[in-house]
This record gives C-alpha cells, structure tokens and sequence, in this order.
C-alpha cells in the first residue's frame, strides 16, 4: 500500500484556510507562513525560532524551569562569539557591510547543483532513478527571487543556529510531531548527534560526575564522556529500556563517598525508541514513570532519538501476514509512542534529533529542542566551535524537506522507511527462528530501530564455570568470526565498563545488509553457537 500522500492547506483569507484533515492542516503550516510574509535571510543571518511557532499556540503553557544550577562552569563562562554579534545589523536598510570576513561569493566555484530526489509517494530506488525529481539550487537564486536559500547564502559562513531557512521547518516540524507542553522551546542546529552529546555533557556536567543511563549504552557516548572526567552509572533494563525502579534507587540511596567524592547524579543519558544496543523501547506509561523520576530528583533528562521514526509494524509472526501499513498521516503519527519532549511540563528535556538514521548519516545535520536558556548556551558554544551544519549540507536538505517534499512528503517517506525497516526485522527475526538453537538462545522482537539483541545462556556452555562469562563471550565471538559472520560482543556497551556482570548478548543489525546475506549471517551465528556449546549435531546446512 502506497503511502498517505502530500496534504496542501491554502489560505483564503486572514481568518479561514481550506485545509484537509491531517496534522499538517491542524498547524496551519502554510497559512502561517503565508501571513508571515516571505522569509529574508540572508549571508549569515540570524534565525529568529520564536517567529517560526505558532503565534498564539504557545500563550497558554508555562514557562520552563531555570537550570543556572545544573550549567558547568565552563557553560558559565562562555561569552559567545562577539564576532557574530554584530550579525543583527546586517538587516539595516541600506547598510553596507564592510566587518565580517566574508568570502564574496562570486569566488566560490559553483554555480549550479542539480540533486535528483525521490517522488512524492514512488520513493524505491528505481522509481527514483528512472523519474526521480531534479532539485535545482543556483548561485544567485536568492536574489533573482527564485528562492529562499541558495549557493552564494548556503556555501558562505552561518550562525551556529544553522541556516534560518532550514531551522524554520525544523521548527514547525518539531511543533508537528511534539508540540512541547511550555512556552519557550527553541531548537537549534547541530552536527549530529554525537557532537550534540558532547557539547551537552560540557555545557552542564564537571570532571568527576556522574550520569546515569542504561547499563547497556551507545558506546561512543560513554567514550565520549571519560575523557571528560565523566562516568557512567548503569540503570537496570527490561524488555521496554530502563527501569524506573533501578533508576529511583541508584538516586535515591547515592553515597558520595562510594563514588570518590561525586555528587548526586543530575543527568539522564537515555535512547528510549530501538535503543542502542537492545533495541528495546520504552512504553508510553514507562515514559511517564521516568519522567516523574527525574521530577523527583530534579534530574535533567538527554533524550537521544535517532531511531524514532523507525518504529516499525507490529511482528505478526513469520508465517502470519503482515500488519497493515498505516491510512493516513493522522493514523502513522497516533502509531508512535510519545516524545519525553512532548510530555516535557518543566524543560528539563533536550531532545536529540538527527537525519543520520531516515535520510543519510553523510548529511551530518541534526537539532536539538530545549528550552529558549539551554539553547542559548549550546549556541554560545556552537559559536565558537562547530560553528553549526555543513553549508551545503543544509542547502541539500532545504531543497528536499522543504521546497520538494514539504512537511506532508517528508512524512510519507517516514512512513515508507518504517515499512523498508519492518520487511527488514522480519527477515533477521525468521532466520534466528530458523538457524539459531532455542535452546541456548533466546529474543524479543524488537519494536524499533536497528538492532537485535540475542541472549545467550552461557550457563548451559560446556566449559562453564571454568571458563568466566567474558572467557565464553570471547570465544563465541572468535567462532562467529572464523564462520564468517560479524555480530557485536554485549559487553561493549557496558555503562560500567568494569562492573562485573552476569549476562550475556550479542547484537545484530538488519539495517544495511540484503536479505540473503542477513539470513547467511544468522546461520554462520548459529553454526558458530553450536560448535562453541557441542552442539554440532544439530547443526543447519
């Protein structure tokens, strides 16, 4: 079944709008963008977010909470580029400028960018490359009025907010999907998601903290908080992601003493949609549970989301059919679990989002939403050190998001990617049904995201407990390798790298490799547990 396709909502007056009935209408994009007027902003302009919400929408809702208690003191002492500072004036009617150092753009050597882009709705490979879209963007589109963005603006230096013209429909895109429950959230740029985390951890964490996150994490964040100074507390999981309970009692019962000194965690560091590396993902009422922990602790949440929009269809099972894709746009977004953003009364959320996962890593564009007082501070930072996306990375991404796809295109394709990511689970969860022993293995379908997470129960291993739990984990791995096959030792993403633990996992991805290559890998697995616990005779040819 084809996606929902592209909803149009057309002003008619001031007051009144034709408009479908989808999420998309209910925000009145388009009208509000036609009262607002065509947007200007060019060379290194300031993007003002507060003019890309709703104008009356948010009055109602409370202001976040200050947290000049949480912020590090290297946050405290940013001053922020002055340089920059003096972008505002460049709106000066007949001003010339003669400060920044600009590069003229009539140096820069190109002219055109042709990109060729997916149909609305006919989004497969072949159909692009046989009638895809070609996007144009030239040097001087701005000025012939031929477009908002273009080379000479995107090619040149920009604010650490990145781009107006791509932060505005990152704004309403936020809006639509999140619509935050208090006044002043802002979002700004940022070169993924990594960086993000980096540049968070230092705007409020100090050498010899503590943050808490699950005990099997995205590895590279913990890699990314040592040299910090920064360690990392484990919270206990379950089949949906962390456990409230765990997460209370690591908090409630912190003895600084048992930690050199530290003081009480304050950070949450969490994945809660197809976590890396589990793939589990946290209900709506876990959610809710999680947040009120952190209320009571006054704990400041990093919510890291590039696998939301891969909440897949519910598994049937191998042999039952498939689950119907959803009918409208209404229907996909009611489908997702639940932002912490969305559920954020406070502001003590920031959400990480990225294109990494749904449109291309390469891009290295991604946002963050926080309220308006943490978002001026990562600016500060972004400002003197990332100096925000790649130029031309952001032009690629406006032409897309905004002029081609809009926002209405933009969730079809989601839609699309979260069929391709089903058939995808589906395969790797069929061939574990068909190639891996029950017996010493064992799984939960994953609900999101990438990955699978395989249990195995060392217990039953020949050599145990002669040979430790990391002896076991080693060896299955090294077989695995000599069969032929690639799939990820659990215990590299410990939190508590030198915590002693008491179980056992491997994790594959079905991301990237063809289904026959995804099926091959599980059986050389399978034949690689089977000759590590003697069980050859029961081997699959």
């Amino acid at each position: 079944m084809a996606p929902p396709s592209a909803v149009e909502v057309t002003a008619e007056s001031d007051t009144s709008a034709l408009t479908a009935l989808s999420p998309l209408s209910l925000k009145g994009v388009s009208k509000r963008r036609a009262a607002a007027g065509r947007l200007i902003a060019g060379v290194a302009a300031e993007a003002n977010v507060e003019s890309f919400k709703g104008a009356t929408q948010h009055l109602h809702k409370p202001k976040a909470k200050r947290w000049d208690h949480h912020f590090s003191a290297e946050s405290a002492s940013r001053k922020g580029n002055s340089l920059k500072q003096a972008a505002k004036y460049l709106r000066t009617p007949g001003l010339i400028s003669l400060g920044g150092g600009l590069p003229s753009s009539e140096y820069f050597p190109f002219d055109e960018l042709d990109i060729k882009v997916p149909q609305i709705g006919h989004f497969s490979p072949a159909e692009t490359h046989q009638n895809g879209a070609i996007v144009k963007a030239g040097k001087h589109d701005l000025a012939e009025g031929k477009s908002i963005y273009d080379i000479s603006t995107a090619f040149n230096y920009g604010q650490g907010s990145g781009s107006a013209q791509l932060l505005r429909w990152i704004t309403e895109h936020t809006e639509i999907i999140h619509n935050p429950p208090y006044r002043d959230w802002f979002c700004t740029m940022t070169v993924g998601s990594t960086s993000a985390l980096d540049m968070a951890l230092r705007l409020f964490t100090q050498r010899g903290d503590f943050i808490v996150t699950e005990e099997y994490t995205f590895a590279t964040a913990v890699e990314t908080a040592a040299p910090m100074g920064v360690g990392c507390i484990g919270v206990a999981m379950d089949g949906q992601g962390l456990l409230t309970t765990s997460l209370d009692s690591i908090l409630s019962s912190w003895d600084p003493s048992a930690h050199n000194g530290a003081r009480k965690p304050f950070i949450l560091y969490t994945v809660p949609t197809g976590q890396n590396p589990t793939g589990a993902t946290q209900s709506l009422q876990r959610r809710k549970d999680i947040y009120r922990v952190c209320q009571k602790h006054d704990v400041y949440i990093f919510e890291d989301e590039p696998y939301y929009f891969l909440q897949m269809q519910p598994y049937t099972g191998s042999n039952a059919p498939d689950a119907p894709p959803p009918a409208s746009h209404e229907e996909f977004l009611s489908s997702l679990v639940p932002s912490l953003l969305s559920m954020d009364v406070d502001g003590r959320v920031m959400r990480m989002d990225s294109f990494s996962k749904v449109v291309a890593p390469g891009s290295r564009v991604g946002w963050i939403t926080a309220s308006e007082q943490v978002v001026q501070r990562y600016m500060k930072h972004a400002d003197v050190s990332t100096q925000g996306p790649s130029g031309m990375s952001q032009l690629i991404l406006f032409k897309l998001l905004d002029e081609h796809w809009g926002h209405a295109g933009y969730l079809d394709w989601l839609v699309h990617i979260r069929l391709e990511y089903t058939r995808r689970r589906d395969v790797i969860l069929a061939a574990c049904e068909e190639f891996l022993p029950r017996e010493v293995v064992s799984w939960k379908p994953p609900m999101a995201g990438m990955f699978h997470w395989l249990k195995i129960d060392y217990t039953k291993h020949p050599a145990y407990p002669r040979l430790s739990v990391p002896e076991i984990e080693e060896s299955i791995f090294l077989k695995s390798i000599d069969h032929g096959a690639l799939v990820m030792r659990g215990s590299w993403f410990y939190a508590e790298t030198t915590a002693t633990h008491n179980t056992m996992f491997f994790r594959a991805t079905y991301a990237a490799a063809p289904f026959d290559k995804i099926r091959e890998a599980i059986r050389r697995f399978g034949e690689a547990v089977r000759e590590s616990f003697g069980m050859t005779d029961g081997m699959v040819g």
